[in-house]
């Protein structure tokens, strides 16, 4: 495949695609304990989402993708966490790079699924590599952390400053080949064990020009391959895109324990005799959660249909819009968090036991919340800031 004309794929509906995704709920509950002992999304559970066609709704259509609405992929991915966390966590990282993929120049598409449209990239957009020019190109080298779902990529996006010595502030996403970086097994956590997020180690390689993509050029919405890729998708904030996808899985698990405590309440009875049912805490944290995880999807939709409808239209999305958006994603966690420790707390002493989700849950969403994009004070505060009058200091919007 060339990728120079639109490959003639029968696009699938919004519905269709929640549908393939509703399909592997139960399965990725079954698949949950082994996912997470193993450390690593399961093999056949990224099978699972290439046969669905998951990861190529925001894939661009002349390299076999569906180019659909932004929201699709953001209900999937919902969808996924309400079968499994760690799964759709990688689902909503790696899912969200086949779009970013589409604003660097084309060649580095064409190196990517030149001979297969289904190669996956990987990431970690953590800004400690250091790119030094050279003839073509730069010599990077770097260690990152937090690369989900890595060993199923054959592709990887990291982070990096140009010439950081120097003083200029020049912060790009450098695209490698799997041969070009070594994964090294770090990932013994709290939550989220099962996405395989290990390090990732480069040692001076070289990066010809074209496989680099400037922070700059996202913040604008002017990125190289815009040039080909002319989708509206492809003109919205790079940095909103990603938050989302970092934040959006935690409303899933919430849905997922809210419906793990539903089944558990309708049966259980205290040791004084008391009708979980009947609680009136237990009553009253059920409207409330599910109250919240309404609002925060609704607001999801909101916040990602301007944004779009922006991009139809030409224009350019504020910065000031931007930053509520950001802390709006950011608070998403933070809200999922205090709902899933009420939960968790009206379940009762059965809660801690493993045999029940809520432990495995809890413990997710908790890790999700940890997430560099996902800390809703200081995001909060910068924006709270610049309402005050005071200077913006924060650039991934």
């Amino acid at each position: 495949m060339d990728g120079s004309s639109d490959v003639n794929l029968q696009v699938p509906t919004a519905a269709e695609m929640v549908a393939r995704a509703r399909a592997l709920v139960p399965v990725l509950r079954e698949r949950a304990a082994a996912t997470e002992k193993a450390r690593r999304v399961p093999d056949e559970t990224i099978a699972d989402f290439q046969a669905a066609g998951l990861f190529r709704i925001l894939q661009p259509k002349r390299w076999g993708g569906y180019e659909m609405h932004p929201s699709v992929f953001y209900d999937v991915l919902m969808t996924l966490a309400e079968g499994d966390m760690s799964p759709a966590w990688c689902y909503g990282v790696i899912g969200a790079h086949n779009w970013q993929m589409a604003l660097f120049e084309d060649q580095a598409a064409q190196d990517v699924w030149g001979q297969d449209t289904s190669v996956l990239i990987s990431s970690t957009y953590m800004m400690t590599g250091k790119a030094m020019p050279v003839e073509g190109g730069y010599r990077f080298s770097g260690r990152w952390r937090f690369s989900s779902g890595c060993e199923h990529c054959d592709w990887i996006f990291l982070g990096g400053m140009v010439d950081p010595d120097s003083g200029n502030l020049d912060a790009r996403t450098f695209l490698l080949p799997r041969k070009d970086y070594q994964i090294v097994d770090t990932w013994d956590t709290h939550g989220l064990r099962g996405t395989g997020s290990h390090d990732i180690v480069v040692e001076d390689v070289f990066i010809p020009e074209y496989r680099t993509h400037k922070m700059a050029d996202a913040l604008m919405c002017m990125s190289p391959g815009n040039a080909i890729n002319t989708s509206p998708i492809y003109r919205l904030p790079f940095a909103q895109v990603f938050i989302r996808s970092v934040s959006t899985s935690t409303i899933g698990g919430l849905q997922a324990m809210i419906d793990a405590f539903i089944k558990y309440a309708a049966k259980r009875v205290t040791v004084t005799g008391a009708k979980t049912a009947e609680d009136a805490t237990a009553q009253l944290v059920i409207a409330e959660t599910l109250s919240a995880i309404d609002e925060m999807k609704v607001l999801l939709h909101r916040n990602i249909g301007k944004m779009y409808d922006d991009a139809v239209k030409g224009e350019f999305t504020t910065i000031e819009e931007r930053m509520m958006y950001r802390f709006q994603s950011a608070d998403v966690p933070e809200r999922c968090i205090n709902l899933a420790q009420r939960i968790f707390k009206a379940g009762g002493g059965a809660a801690v036991f493993n045999g029940l989700a809520f432990s495995r849950i809890f413990r997710d969403i908790s890790t999700g919340k940890a997430h560099a994009a996902n800390q809703s004070d200081s995001i909060g505060r910068n924006w709270g800031g610049v309402v005050l009058g005071l200077d913006n200091k924060d650039f991934f919007i």
